[in-house]
C-alpha cells in the first residue's frame, strides 16, 4: 500500500477517537470526565483488535487492547446496541472505570466497534469516591459484567438507573453515561463515513496494512536493542492491610524483533487492593515499549504482537476472582512500568530516565449524608531526569494522563476549600540532569466528610540513574499530623488534608562530582 495513503488513513482513524474524546469531554457532567478528563476512546476492528486510539489514558487503552477481543468473542451483536461493563477480569481496570462498547456495521455486516472507558467520581462504594481500602471486589462498588443497556442506539431507562441506584451523585453519573453513549454515537457515524468514502473492502484492506505497518515498526525498535535477558524487582511498600515490601520482579528476553516479559518471582496476589488484573499488567508493559518507538507508530494491535507476557495466575501482577484491584489499576500498574524501565536500562541506557514520581497520590473524598457527594482526583509529582534534559515538573506520569481539577471548579462543586496549591521545590533527585519537583496540594473541609488515600513512595524514594540522586519521597498530613500512604477516615469541618508528592529521580552525576 502507498505509504502516503496509509498515513493519511491512521491520521483519519485516529481523529475518530480524538473527536468522540472531545465529545464526551463537552457532553461529560462530573468534574472528573469533564475537567480533569480521566477518559479514554478507541476504536476496534470487526474481531475486537485494536486499530486506533487517542492520547488519553494508557491504563484504560492498553488493558482495552488486551482484553476486546474475548469480549467481542462472547456476544451476539446486533446494530444500534450499547452495552456497557466494568468488570477488571473481564478486561476492564477497576469499577470506577466504566466502558461502553458499540458495533459499527456498514450496509448490514459488522465493520468496526467504537468504546470509550471513563472513571466515575463514584460507583456505589461504601467509602466515598469509590476507591476504599478494600478487601475484595464486591467492597469496592457495583460490578456490571458485559450489559445491553440500549438498543438502537436509545439508553434503556430501566437499565440505565439500576446500574447508578446506590451511587451518591446520580445525575452527574446519568449524565456521564449519557455523554459516552453520545462519543460512541459520533465514533459510529465517523467511522462508517469513513468506509463509505473507502468502501467496505479497502477499508478492511487498510486496517490490515495498518497493522501490519504497527508490526514492522515495533520490531524494529525492539531490534535495536541489545540481545539479552535482562533483570530487575522493585517493591510496591504497602497494601493498606499491614503487607508490606511486595515485589514486582521481571526478566525481559530480548531476542532480535521479539521481546517476552516474564514476571516470575512476583508476589502472590495479597489481601488489600494493590492486586492487577491481566489487563492492568499488560497496559503498562504496552506503554513502556510504546514509548520507545517513533511517534508514527501506530497505535493499534499490530504494533504490541511482538511483545509476549508471562505472569503466573494468582499474583499481584495477575490476580483472580474476587482480588480487590481498586489501587491495582493506579500504583501498581505504575510500578510496573519502573520495573520495565529498569529492566531495559540495561539494554538501551541512553534512552531510558529515572524513576518519576512512581505513584498516582490518589484521592477520594465525600458523604454519605446531607447532600451526598463524591470526588476523586489524582496528584501531580515529579517525572524523572533523562540524559537528554531535567524531569518536568508537576505532570502527570506514565500510566495517568489526565489533568489536575481547577481550584475554581473544586470549590464550586464540593464542599472544599484548596488552601494550598504549590511546587514543591527541591523534591527532585539532583544531577547532571535533575528531577521534576513534585507539588503540595492542601484541602480544608469545610462539612463533614470521609477520605481515602491510596498513594506509594512514602518509604522508598523514586531513584536516580547514573549517579543521580533519589528524588524526595511523597507525604501526607491530616491537620500537620502525618498519615500512612493508604489510609481511610473521617473529617470534620475545618479539618486540612495535605499532600505533598515525590519527584523524579536524578540522571547522572552533578558536574562537581564528575571531575573528581
Amino acid at each position: 500500500m502507498n505509504p502516503i495513503y496509509l498515513s493519511i488513513f491512521s491520521r483519519k482513524i485516529d481523529a475518530v477517537c480524538e473527536e468522540m474524546g472531545a465529545q464526551l469531554k463537552l457532553a461529560a457532567f462530573s468534574p472528573n470526565i469533564r475537567d480533569r478528563l480521566d477518559y479514554s476512546c478507541a476504536v476496534f476492528d470487526a474481531k475486537g483488535r485494536l486499530c486506533a486510539q487517542a492520547a488519553h489514558i494508557p491504563v484504560h487503552l492498553g488493558s482495552m487492547a488486551y482484553a476486546m477481543r474475548e469480549i467481542v468473542e462472547s456476544i451476539d451483536w446486533h446494530d444500534g446496541d450499547i452495552f456497557a461493563l466494568n468488570d477488571p477480569y473481564l478486561g476492564g481496570t477497576h469499577l470506577p472505570d466504566v466502558t461502553v462498547i458499540c458495533p459499527v456495521f456498514f450496509a448490514g455486516t459488522l465493520q468496526a466497534f467504537v468504546a470509550n472507558r471513563a472513571h466515575y467520581a463514584d460507583i456505589g462504594s461504601d467509602a466515598p469516591g469509590s476507591m476504599p481500602i478494600s478487601k475484595n471486589l464486591s467492597e469496592e462498588g457495583v460490578l456490571i459484567p458485559p450489559t445491553l443497556i440500549g438498543k438502537n442506539l436509545t439508553i434503556d431507562q430501566s437499565v440505565f438507573k439500576s446500574l447508578f441506584a446506590n451511587v451518591r451523585n446520580v445525575s452527574d453519573s446519568m449524565g456521564d453515561l449519557a455523554a459516552q453513549c453520545s462519543a460512541n454515537r459520533l465514533g459510529i457515524k465517523r467511522t462508517q463515513e469513513l468506509i463509505s468514502s473507502l468502501g467496505e473492502q479497502k477499508f478492511a484492506d487498510s486496517l490490515i496494512e495498518l497493522n501490519e505497518y504497527g508490526t514492522r515498526i515495533a520490531k524494529n525498535t525492539i531490534s535495536k536493542l541489545v540481545n539479552g535477558r535482562y533483570q530487575y524487582v522493585d517493591y510496591m511498600e504497602d497494601d493498606g492491610l499491614g503487607n508490606v515490601d511486595l515485589p514486582i520482579q521481571v526478566e525481559l528476553t530480548i531476542k532480535d524483533e521479539s521481546v517476552k516479559v516474564d514476571f516470575s518471582g512476583s508476589a502472590k496476589q495479597t489481601s488489600g487492593n494493590i492486586n492487577c488484573p491481566l489487563s492492568v499488567t499488560a497496559a503498562a508493559v504496552y506503554y513502556v515499549f510504546r514509548c520507545l518507538m517513533p511517534t508514527e507508530a501506530p497505535a493499534c494491535a499490530g504494533t504490541f504482537s511482538p511483545i509476549k507476557i508471562h505472569a503466573s495466575n494468582g499474583t499481584i501482577i495477575n490476580a483472580t476472582r474476587p482480588a480487590a484491584v481498586a489501587a491495582g489499576n493506579v500504583e501498581t500498574s505504575t510500578r510496573i512500568v519502573d520495573v520495565i524501565l529498569g529492566a531495559l536500562i540495561q539494554a538501551t541506557p541512553e534512552q531510558i530516565p529515572a524513576c518519576s514520581q512512581g505513584t498516582m497520590n490518589n484521592l477520594a473524598m465525600g458523604s454519605s449524608t446531607v447532600s451526598p457527594w463524591g470526588y476523586y482526583e489524582t496528584i501531580a509529582g515529579g517525572m524523572g531526569a533523562s540524559s537528554a534534559q531535567g524531569g518536568l515538573t508537576a505532570v502527570q506520569s506514565h500510566m495517568t494522563n489526565t489533568q489536575n481539577t481547577p481550584v475554581e471548579v473544586l470549590e464550586i462543586n464540593y464542599p472544599l476549600r484548596v488552601t494550598c496549591y504549590a511546587i514543591r521545590k527541591n523534591s527532585g533527585g539532583k544531577g547532571a540532569n535533575t528531577g521534576g519537583d513534585g507539588v503540595i496540594r492542601e484541602f480544608e473541609f469545610l462539612n463533614n466528610a470521609t477520605f481515602t488515600i491510596l498513594s506509594e513512595r512514602r518509604r522508598r524514594r523514586p531513584g536516580g540513574t547514573f549517579g543521580g540522586d533519589d528524588a524526595e519521597l511523597g507525604a501526607n498530613y491530616l491537620n500537620n499530623e502525618s498519615l500512612p500512604a493508604k489510609i481511610q477516615k473521617d473529617v470534620s469541618a475545618g479539618d486540612r488534608l495535605r499532600i505533598e508528592t515525590p519527584g523524579g529521580g536524578g540522571w547522572g552525576k552533578k558536574n562537581n562530582e564528575m571531575n573528581i
